[in-house]
């Protein structure tokens, strides 16, 4: 059985990272969209524009170094959301991020 993200999750809040030219990293809220201080446990990340590079572990990635993410392939992170850096592989990349609890 396939369950969909919204079917066991809320949403916490949504983030559009425009400038994706050197390593940068989440801005990850600590309300939710309620007023609530609380903590997002994950995030869904999909790349637009161009490809992107990741990597959560302490080191930035670079344009030809890190984990790929395809234009319009998800991912969903569920690790340190504070540690995980992105760069772009050619010009015009874009970051959608939606956080979920």
């Amino acid at each position: 059985m396939t369950m969909n993200i919204k079917a066991v999750t809320t949403c916490f809040g949504y983030q559009q990272i425009t400038t994706l030219t050197s390593a940068t990293g989440l801005t990850v809220p600590t309300v939710t969209p309620e007023g609530l201080n609380g903590k997002p446990v994950f995030a869904l990340i999909v790349a637009e524009g161009a490809p992107v590079r990741w990597r959560d572990d302490s080191t930035a990635p670079t344009a030809t170094v890190g984990m790929p993410l395809a234009i319009g392939v998800p991912l969903q992170y569920d690790g340190d959301l504070s540690k995980i850096r992105f760069i772009q592989q050619s010009a015009s990349g874009i970051l959608n991020v939606s956080y979920y609890y």
